[in-house]
C-alpha cells in the first residue's frame, strides 16, 4: 500500500550506520511515501551535523539539537552556550533528544538530571518542543519534566514502549506520544501493543528510530539488520491494525500532529 504524506519524526541520520548510502536512504524513503524527516541530534557534534544535514535537503529534512542521556556525561559549562545557537538555526525544531536513561547508566544519573534540566529550560527559552527519551526513570522523569512543563510550548515522547499506566501519566502532562517498529513485535512490545489503542488521536506520532529497532515482523529484512525510514509504512499499517482504523486516515492525522508540533 502506498502513502504520500508520512513524517517520521525520529530518524538517526547522521549515524556511522548510514555513512555510505546516505542519500540513497533519504531517496528510498521518498519513494516509500515518507516525505517530511526530522534527524535526531543526540551529542552537540552530531546535532550540528543533522543540521547540517537538513539545510542539504531543505524540503525533507528538519533536525533536532541536543544531548541524549548517555552522553549526558558531556555536558560541560559551554554547552549551554553551544546549545542555544544550534537551537536558534533555522531547521533546528526541538530541543533533544533528552532525558533520563537508568536503563544503562552510560552516563551518571546525576549527570543525565541536570542536563535534562538544563535542555528543558533551553527549550523553553527558544520556544521550541522537547523531543523527549525515557527508560525506567520513572519516578524523576516525570518529577523534572512536571516541574518545567509550563514554561514548554510542547513535548514528545519519542519510541515510547511503557504500559498503560505510565502512558497516563505522559498524557495527564499534555505530552505527545511517537511510536516506532517496538509496537511490531509481540514478545518484547507487549506493553505497547495493548496500550498503543489509548493514544489520543491528536497526540499520536509515528517514528523509526532508524538505524536501531527493526521491526520484528517484517517480511524480508534488510542486509545487516538495518532500519531505514522507508520501512515507517510497515510501523503505520501496524499501528493502524491495534486501533482499529484506517492507514490513510491515520497517516493523515500522525502527519497534521507532527507538522503542528515541530512548527513544519
Amino acid at each position: 500500500m502506498q502513502y504520500n504524506q508520512l513524517i517520521d519524526i525520529g530518524v538517526n541520520l547522521t549515524h556511522r550506520r548510514f555513512a555510505d548510502d546516505r542519500g540513497a536512504v533519504i531517496e528510498r524513503a521518498l519513494a516509500a511515501g515518507v516525505h517530511r524527516m526530522i534527524a535526531t541530534g543526540v551529542t552537540l557534534a552530531e546535532s550540528r551535523a543533522a543540521l547540517s544535514l537538513a539545510a542539504e535537503y531543505p524540503d525533507v529534512l528538519s533536525a533536532t539539537a541536543g544531548v541524549h542521556p548517555h552522553h549526558a556525561s558531556e555536558w560541560t559549562g559551554d554547552s549551554e552556550a553551544e546549545l542555544a545557537e544550534l537551537l536558534a538555526m533555522p531547521r533546528a525544531v526541538a530541543a533533544g533528544e533528552t532525558g533520563l536513561d537508568y536503563n544503562r547508566d552510560f552516563s551518571p544519573r546525576d549527570a543525565q538530571r541536570r542536563a535534562f534540566e538544563a535542555q528543558l529550560s533551553l527549550a523553553a527559552a527558544h520556544n521550541r518542543p522537547a523531543f523527549l527519551h525515557h527508560r525506567d526513570a520513572e519516578s524523576d522523569f516525570l518529577a523534572i519534566l512536571k516541574e518545567q512543563r509550563d514554561g514548554l510550548s510542547a513535548a514528545v515522547l519519542h519510541c515510547f514502549t511503557g504500559d498503560r499506566a505510565f502512558l497516563y501519566r505522559c498524557l495527564d502532562l499534555d505530552l505527545h506520544i511517537g511510536v516506532t517498529g517496538w509496537v511490531c513485535d509481540t514478545r518484547r512490545g507487549t506493553d505497547l501493543r495493548a496500550c498503543v489503542a489509548s493514544i489520543p488521536e491528536d497526540r499520536l506520532m509515528i517514528e523509526t528510530d532508524a538505524p536501531f529497532l527493526l521491526p520484528a515482523d517484517l517480511p524480508e529484512k534488510p542486509p545487516k539488520r538495518r532500519n531505514e525510514p522507508a520501512f515507517l509504512p510497515h510501523v503505520l499499517e501496524t499501528v493502524a491494525d491495534l486501533r482499529s482504523d484506517d492507514p490513510h486516515s491515520l497517516a493523515m492525522r500522525t502527519s497534521a500532529n507532527a507538522r503542528r508540533l515541530f512548527a513544519l
